[in-house]
């Protein structure tokens, strides 16, 4: 029997995972992009987790999980992973606020997508109603045309979606960045301008 147990250990999905002090949650393997420098086409995770999962794991599980943690070690507990979050948004909101109730800061990394998946919803309204903390944007192009080559998204203009969001959070008194990959193909500063003149901070990773 302990056999079997120690055998399903192995082959568990990460739904969260350590690194500089924060603590990542892995919640979806969906993207509503295909970016041509995406870590999802060359390995199976980051700092020697395996964020492959064999399922999406349900609210429950994510927060038991999180309560297997001692939270208050972490700067931030951050939806990213191995998919865009939001993709799952009533999950992040219902984990947001059970995490805000109990004082945890709390931030997502996102493409910018959201109000395209759910036209009918104010999607950064209601992160920050759920006590969203941060945001951070990926950028990952100085223009709509270099966007659409690098980041391929499912949606038609996604790239204004993204900036959008943007100005939404900051708006909304969200801490907002935007990032960009270091690529040869972006143009780092332009980015950094982009992000300074809608009032992000900027970060390429």
């Amino acid at each position: 029997m302990q056999e079997k147990d120690n055998d399903i250990s192995l082959h568990r999905d990460t739904i969260s995972y350590e690194a500089y002090g924060n603590l990542y949650l892995n919640i979806t393997n969906q993207c509503s992009a295909n970016c041509v420098f995406c870590i999802r086409e060359i390995c199976d995770g980051v700092y020697g987790y395996n964020l492959r999962l064999s399922k999406e794991p349900e609210e429950e599980e994510v927060k038991s999980d999180l309560e297997s943690h001692d939270l208050s070690r972490y700067k931030e507990v951050v939806f990213t992973g191995f998919g865009e979050p939001t993709c799952r948004l009533d999950t992040v909101l219902h984990i947001t606020e059970w995490l805000h109730k109990k004082g945890i800061r709390v931030r997502i990394d996102t493409n910018g997508h959201a109000s395209l998946m759910y036209p009918d919803r104010d999607v950064v309204k209601e992160l920050k109603a759920a006590g969203l903390d941060a945001v951070s944007v990926s950028l990952n192009a100085e223009s709509e045309e270099k966007y659409n080559e690098l980041c391929k998204p499912a949606f038609e203009g996604s790239y204004q979606a993204l900036l959008d969001f943007t100005k939404k959070a900051i708006e909304l008194g969200i801490e907002t960045r935007m990032t960009v990959v270091s690529n040869p193909d972006i143009d780092i500063e332009k980015c950094r301008e982009i992000a300074t003149n809608l009032g992000a901070s900027f970060r390429v990773r």
